[in-house]
């Protein structure tokens, strides 16, 4: 009996031996891990001419076999033939090595047109030899810095000439670059956001201003730059173009969202002896973006005691907002008096009374700003609604004497 068991016992060791030797054998024959297949997104700023896309197919580890994996170009708001070329196949990794690119063709626009950047993706499939750790791929054409765009010119105009007056100055915009002899482009962001509390970054960038079609654009735009979340434009003509009186008419079509601050406005040319608002402020037209429809005209002054004193008033539309076509703002603006229009109507009038007795400082030359703010005091910041970019379009700035 004892032998039996014995016996028995040996039986059970020796299966187990052979168990354990055999599963140890298929660990060690089991094949490598088969290397990681990633791809990467890659962009394009696109140009008058075609040009090529490259993205990069990357490996992990090198292998001894080649990597093979299909590949499909889908289209996005990029689309095929128009933006790029399509086409499908298949990429192979050399054995040894551990990176293939591939290259797509992206069509040029000889007419360099500034659109929301186009996409479109490279999707990957039935890999051999590696295993996908990554599908798919974006692949981005710049278009946003283009510098040709058109808009409607619908709306309002007013004419070359007044009876009684001589044109005195104008710029219609219609060259290929900012007239900087005229113009200065201000960079930053001023003393706290310009002394509102905005939000945006200036720039010289013809990305945030430039000319295009016989308009200048001021262009808005939600992108990190220097420390804000917002980049625009903002020039001025101070020690270099300055005006007192006259009949001035600036032909806009403005942008109308929350959170955006389109202004078209004049300040003291002797602002750096006295400062703001003793120099004097005369704002021919600002829009708050909540009211789409609703524009201001406003002056501010220095009072006697206290720091800023304005007087304004506001003009609605009857129907529509000024996003939908080109409208005219204008002041008449003589000693002690100036008047306010929007498609030559009248809507304000102030005179040196309603200073009263503190310093009248409009009868002294004073220079343009032209200028989109995000956020700020007044309008408040942008939200989830606020589509970007944002443009105000300028036809034409005159003045008449």
């Amino acid at each position: 009996m004892l032998k039996q068991k014995s016996a028995d016992l040996f039986l059970v060791m020796t299966c187990f031996v052979v168990l354990f030797s055999c599963k140890k054998k298929g660990e060690e024959a089991a094949p490598p891990a088969v290397p990681v297949i990633k791809i990467e997104d890659a962009s394009r700023v696109r140009t008058t001419t075609e040009g090529l896309m490259r993205f990069n197919i990357t490996l992990n580890k090198t292998t001894t076999v080649p990597v093979l994996v299909d590949y499909t170009l889908v289209p996005g708001t990029a689309i095929a033939p128009k933006d790029y070329a399509a086409g499908s196949g298949t990429i192979t990794i050399p054995a040894g090595q551990t990176s293939a690119q591939l290259d797509v063709q992206i069509k040029g626009d000889p007419a360099d047109t500034r659109e929301n950047n186009l996409e479109f993706t490279v999707q990957l499939s039935n890999a051999r030899a590696g295993a996908l750790a990554v599908l798919s791929a974006k692949g981005t054409i710049i278009t946003e810095d283009g510098i040709n765009i058109s808009t409607a010119n619908t709306g309002y105009s007013t004419p070359l000439t007044y009876p009684g007056y001589t044109l005195a100055w104008n710029d219609e915009f219609s060259g290929t670059a900012l007239d900087l002899t005229t113009w200065n482009q201000e960079v930053g962001n001023g003393s706290g956001g310009w002394g509102n509390n905005e939000l945006e970054f200036y720039t010289n960038s013809t990305k945030n201003t430039f000319l295009s079609n016989g308009n200048l654009i001021i262009e808005a735009r939600k992108e990190p730059i220097s420390g804000f979340n917002y980049s625009s434009g903002r020039m001025t003509t101070q020690n270099k173009k300055t005006f007192t009186f006259g009949r001035i008419d600036i032909r806009a079509k403005l942008p109308v969202s929350k959170g955006i601050w389109p202004a078209l406005w004049m300040l003291g040319a002797n602002i750096p002896a006295v400062g703001w608002p003793a120099c004097g402020e005369i704002d021919i037209m600002e829009l708050i973006g909540t009211f789409p429809s609703r524009s201001h005209g406003t002056m501010h002054w220095k009072p006697v005691t206290g720091t800023n004193t304005s007087k304004g008033a506001e003009y609605n539309l009857s129907s529509g907002d000024f996003s939908q076509q080109f409208h005219v703002f204008s002041i008449i603006w003589s000693a002690d008096m100036i008047k306010w229009l929007v498609d030559d109507q009248l809507f304000l009038t102030t005179t040196k009374a309603d200073v009263g007795a503190a310093n009248y400082p409009f009868n002294a030359p004073e220079f343009f700003i032209f200028n989109v703010a995000v956020g700020g005091n007044w309008p408040g910041p942008p939200d989830a609604g606020t589509q970007f970019p944002q443009r105000m379009f300028v036809d034409y700035v005159r003045v008449f004497q």
